[in-house]
């Protein structure tokens, strides 16, 4: 009798296991159950169904209407899913900026432009921090200021020249000052003076730092870091206003190794591990170590010779999606937009997949850029 038990208890696990378990099986008696469910019984069951499908037609239409617009003019809906979205228009300059995918939003931008006196150079410029928000905020609040005290005091003494018929090249020689001994005097004073502050808290921030000065005839530009400009000439060639410092060039790994550093791939090449650029303003730790350095390359161009378009200014986020003629192209195509197509590029930089703080500076020059 026992026996035979077991033989009926084996003979349903058979079953079980054979058929009523089989994949196929559970999932028409899931199917089963969701229809008597539906048609019988719970109302609840309609109402998620039908929210479903609601949803479903919604997102369909986002993106229809995402697909028909090639500017993406329809992606206004989505900035509010960008924490911190700055923008700027005004005159000749326009700047858009997003948080983009990152936890913290880190960029920072500044633009002083002197409309009384348009003998006085513009100031642009362009800060992207890391490790906090401390040294792009330092940069962005002392910087511009202090260059336009020192360049409106090179002014005037460039005046009182004028005034005793001595001549502008007689001043540089004697007193040294130019529009690039001024960028780099105040790049490296505000170094030593933001590792004071930030090392008084052990506040390891730091930032890049790009900064152009826009006269009528000429633009210098000052780079530390990975931020880049780039600029359109008249025949709409992408000529660079930067390069980056990044620890694997040859240069700066030598730099590095000289003072005892050394640089190792985590993600891309790192000094120490650490930091993706070989320089930078703060970044006490690694300043204390000599391996990273605020000292800036500085470029000028002669605007009459070029006569150019447009330039951008950008942080490494555009940059991760787009190359420098990309850019050029994308920009020389929609400067007629609000934005001269500083706020399309840098949206189409977030769906391309960028996973940085985005942004993009985009200046008209003489004869392209709205009257003042």
């Amino acid at each position: 009798m026992i026996e035979d038990t077991m033989t009926l208890l084996s003979l349903l696990g058979r079953i079980m296991r054979y058929f009523l378990l089989r994949p196929e099986t559970l999932f028409l008696l899931c199917i089963s159950l969701a229809l008597w469910s539906y048609f019988f019984h719970t109302d609840e069951v309609k109402t998620i169904v039908k929210s479903s499908r609601d949803a479903v037609k919604m997102v369909k239409g986002k993106v229809a209407e995402m697909m028909q617009n090639e500017r993406f003019g329809g992606l206004d809906v989505l900035d509010a899913e960008f924490s911190k979205t700055w923008d700027l228009k005004s005159n000749n300059v326009a700047v858009y900026s997003i948080q983009g995918r990152r936890d913290h939003m880190e960029d920072r931008f500044e633009v002083l432009t002197d409309i009384v006196n348009k003998s006085h150079p513009s100031i642009f410029g362009i800060f992207d921090g890391h490790g906090g928000e401390a040294a792009a905020d330092f940069a962005k609040a002392h910087l511009p200021e202090a260059l336009r005290q020192q360049l409106l005091t090179y002014e005037r003494e460039k005046e009182r020249d004028k005034e005793k018929d001595k001549e502008k090249d007689d001043k540089k020689e004697r007193t040294g000052l130019s529009y690039p001994s001024i960028l780099e005097q105040q790049i490296l004073n505000l170094d030593r003076e933001m590792l004071e502050k930030l090392a008084d808290t052990y506040n390891e921030a730091g930032t890049t730092c790009l900064v152009a000065l826009l006269s009528d005839k000429e633009l210098t530009v000052a780079n530390v870091g990975d931020s880049r400009g780039v600029l359109c000439d008249k025949n709409g060639n992408a000529v660079p206003l930067s390069h980056d410092h990044k620890p694997y060039q040859l240069k700066e790994r030598k730099r590095i190794k000289k003072a005892g550093g050394f640089i190792s791939f985590n993600g891309s090449w790192r000094v120490q591990g650490i930091l993706a650029m070989s320089r930078s303003l703060g970044d006490y730790p690694l300043k204390n170590l000599n391996v990273v350095v605020p000292d800036p390359d500085i470029i000028s161009f002669d605007l009459n010779k070029l006569q150019p378009e447009f330039m951008i200014l950008a942080s490494d986020g555009l940059w991760d999606t787009f190359s420098n003629e990309e850019a050029v192209r994308f920009i020389r195509e929609r400067l007629d937009e609000p934005h001269f197509g500083a706020k399309s590029i840098v949206l189409q930089s977030f769906y391309r997949g960028c996973p940085d703080n985005i942004t993009v500076m985009v200046v008209k020059f003489k004869g392209k850029a709205t009257e003042q």
